[in-house]
């Protein structure tokens, strides 16, 4: 349950933070390496939202408790989706083709 429903598709609810956290990893991965061409960025920060999604499949007691905190789960989260491996992937586009549409020739 979000803490503030304004009202919006349950699609938008459940996906729009896995949309921006692949934004977000395509902008730390530019931010990282800002003459890398925009393709291979895409590509880096693919793996690495990949690679987090699936560490959601290792479980370890350790891990786990720290899966049931709140920063554990704005982290590592707590359930594996392939889902949110696609909404990865729009928020990686997304943040590509406005970084290609804005780079300084």
């Amino acid at each position: 349950m979000r803490l503030l429903p304004l009202g919006l598709p349950k699609e938008i609810v459940k996906y729009a933070g896995s949309v921006l956290w692949g934004a977000m990893v395509y902008g730390l991965v530019a931010f990282v390496r800002p003459a890398a061409a925009t393709g291979r960025l895409v590509l880096v920060a693919l793996i690495v939202a990949m690679l987090v999604e699936l560490f959601r499949l290792v479980h370890t007691p350790a891990l786990d408790a720290f899966r049931l905190t709140l920063a554990g789960q704005l982290l590592l989260g707590r359930i594996f989706s392939p889902w949110n491996i696609l909404a990865y992937a729009v928020g990686i586009g997304s943040a590509a083709a406005f970084d290609a549409a804005t780079r300084r020739r």
